[in-house]
């Protein structure tokens, strides 16, 4: 049995894009894990510990074969039966074993699954593992998700960042290979400022912890970022504060540190009159740091940061990193201070200079749009219209603002603090801030009637209008996020009690005759339910959604009842038969000419049509009571009581008779049978 050992590959790079860094060594490692695998080095269940440092990707994998095992072949020829005539071999055989350096008599039998065939089978010596993990690990590096690559120095090398050295060991052997103009060994560099210098690793298996000890350096990316959460968490319970950071500052700064330490500082109590998410923002937009809230929810002037120095006076560090800050927060505070000079309704003249898109106008246009809009969706919603518009007309002023204009992200947010300081009804600086929701998936929806309807009319304007002058997204291209936009419109509508057809209609109502496509509500509607065919496969089997949605539902704030009435029903033992029926029926009246008369019970010739149409109006008005008091699984069991009729119809009862009275009478029939079973939904698409 060939040697086995743990493997160690590490990349010693200049610093690393922070964001990307977790990312980057997932993929380095899987890839090298993957392929080793696939040649036998590694087994099939082997999992290899990833590292990640600001300066590092490295990955090890344990019991890695020093030799690859044997490789057993078989290459399969021609058929057997045409291979041989008259004994001798036929030109494609003898062209075979050529091409496989023998001579035919050296050749097998074997069958491959349709009949005998002639094949060579070949066993091969593996590889060693030195001759092939320098190509595997360049290969691994071409395909990793950086799409900026840069050189350096004299040489024509590319990677994301420039690359100083190679480590490949194999236990405690250096695997000799070139890798982006770099030999391997069996040092490394430790920290920048706190190692003493090259780190030497005596082995695969003491690679973190050589680091850790004589390099201090934490390699692991995840243990990393638990450590700092852990420092951070202590930190804040012993000030009784909360941290206010999401998930992804917590990574970006593990990918700026290889050794943390957090530190607490501070800030003077007078920043916070700014709006807190001004001060937030910057904190963790430019600087990286922690802000602490205290129990109120309310920014505390302390803040924690993470740094990669562990000094024995972190007085410096600290006052440096306030310094920063404070300069930042003075930023902040003079461009509050300066937009409160203005109130927003005064800054509006000057949206009429930002060009919303050249086809459709500035956003001041835009604005207008949005006004009388929004007024309609409100009065749908039974909310003050008037309310609604000015929500809507003072909805964008705050990107003319020199807050916004700094930090963009805080459109709509500021626009909330500047309405309620100019004096403006409180549900209309709400809904400032609450029509840009929701802005991503799983976010909140707008909190009131006034704030819902200027965030539909925001949306629709935009799948609307951008739609209309023929900006479709395509594939993956979608540079309006109009794929979004939709996805927002229909969390709304499904929460409330609103037509998404007259929605879409009266956002394109809004644009001068002649702009927009003359197809762009019914495409827009398509492209919307499209949508929420996608949002709704999470919870619901995709014979369901279709069954609902092939009636193209206009309130959708119904479909979920819907769709449980239709999970209900497709529980019924009745149901695989009425929905094969009910598809018989379909493809029957598809191919129907001209229009279809109605029912004349005169004219049936078979008992089992006549009890078929007296047991569909029997039940009809209680299908029919039932939808309109929106019982839908109310209405969908009614149906079970047709199985047996319409068994009997179809066993006895030919629909394309001879006589072409009868024939239509029939097809009447099924007619009238085919939108009972569609009232609620499609039934013919469930599957069985």
């Amino acid at each position: 049995m060939t040697h086995t050992a743990t493997l160690l590959i590490e990349l010693l790079t200049e610093e690393l894009p922070p964001k990307a860094l977790e990312k980057l060594s997932n993929s380095f490692a899987d890839t090298i894990t993957d392929e080793l695998k696939k040649m036998g080095f590694a087994a099939a269940d082997a999992t290899a510990s990833v590292y990640a440092s600001p300066r590092r990707l490295a990955l090890q994998l344990p019991a890695v074969a020093a030799i690859q095992p044997e490789q057993h072949s078989v290459r399969r020829g021609p058929a057997v039966a045409a291979g041989m005539k008259d004994g001798q071999p036929s030109p494609a055989l003898a062209g075979f074993a050529r091409s496989c350096g023998v001579d035919v008599s050296a050749l097998i039998t074997v069958h491959d699954g349709k009949q005998d065939v002639f094949a060579y089978e070949s066993t091969k010596a593996g590889e060693a593992l030195s001759a092939v993990l320098s190509t595997i690990v360049a290969s691994a590096l071409k395909k990793l998700p950086a799409p900026k690559l840069m050189r350096w120095g004299a040489s024509d090398t590319q990677f994301v960042r420039p690359v100083h050295g190679l480590m490949m060991l194999h236990g405690d052997a250096v695997i000799d290979g070139e890798v982006l103009g770099l030999h391997s060994r069996s040092r490394t560099l430790g920290h920048r400022f706190l190692s003493a210098g090259e780190v030497s690793i005596a082995s695969a298996d003491a690679y973190p912890r050589a680091l850790a000890e004589d390099g201090k350096v934490i390699a692991s990316f995840i243990a990393r970022r638990e450590l700092i959460r852990h420092q951070l968490s202590a930190a804040a319970a012993r000030l009784n504060a909360t941290i206010a950071a999401p998930d992804a500052l917590f990574d970006e700064v593990t990918g700026l540190v290889e050794w943390p330490v957090v530190l607490e500082a501070g800030f003077e109590a007078e920043y916070l009159n700014v709006p807190q998410e001004c001060l937030i923002l910057t904190m963790q937009q430019n600087q990286k740091y922690f802000p602490l809230l205290d129990a109120q929810g309310k920014l505390m002037n302390r803040f924690l940061l993470v740094s990669n120095l562990d000094a024995t006076d972190p007085r410096y560090i600290i006052g440096g990193n306030e310094r920063v800050l404070r300069a930042r927060l003075s930023d902040a505070k003079f461009f509050y201070e300066q937009d409160q000079k203005h109130r927003l309704d005064s800054r509006l003249p000057r949206l009429a200079n930002v060009v919303y898109h050249n086809k459709i106008g500035s956003q001041l246009q835009r604005v207008e749009r949005l006004q009388s809009i929004a007024a309609a969706i409100a009065t749908k919603l039974g909310a003050d219209a008037a309310l609604a518009a000015r929500a809507a007309y003072l909805a964008k002023a705050d990107l003319v603002s020199d807050m916004v204009g700094e930090f963009p992200e805080l459109q709509g947010i500021m626009g909330r603090y500047y309405a309620h300081l100019d004096g403006e009804d409180a549900s209309v600086a709400d809904a400032i801030e609450g029509h840009y929701h929701p802005r991503f998936a799983g976010d909140s929806l707008p909190q009131s009637p006034i704030a819902t309807a200027v965030a539909l009319a925001d949306k629709l304007e935009t799948i609307v209008g951008i739609w209309g002058i023929g900006l479709i997204p395509t594939g993956d291209k979608d540079p309006f996020a109009l794929r979004r936009a939709a996805l927002g419109v229909l969390r709304m509508v499904l929460a409330a009690p609103l037509d998404l057809k007259v929605l879409i209609a009266d956002a394109a109502a809004a644009f001068p005759d002649g702009l927009l496509s003359a197809t762009v509500v019914e495409e827009v509607y398509a492209f919307t339910l499209e949508r929420l065919k996608n949002y709704l496969a999470n919870d619901y089997k995709s014979d369901e959604i279709d069954a609902v949605l092939a009636l193209a539902p206009t309130q959708l704030h119904e479909v979920g009842a819907v769709l449980a009435a239709v999970a209900g029903f497709k529980a019924l033992p009745e149901a695989a038969t009425l929905a094969a029926a009910n598809k018989r029926v379909k493809n029957i009246l598809k191919k129907v000419e001209g229009d279809i008369a109605t029912v004349n019970p005169a004219l049936f010739a078979e008992d089992a049509e006549r009890a078929l149409f007296a047991a569909v109006e029997d039940i009809a008005p209680a299908v029919e009571a039932k939808f309109a008091a929106h019982d839908f699984a109310g209405a969908l069991a009614q149906l079970a009581s047709l199985k047996a009729p319409v068994d009997a119809f179809f066993d006895g009862v030919m629909v394309m008779a001879d006589d072409l009275a009868v024939r239509g009478n029939r097809i009447a029939l099924l007619a009238r049978l085919a939108a009972l079973f569609n009232r609620v939904a499609d039934i013919s698409l469930l599957a069985d």
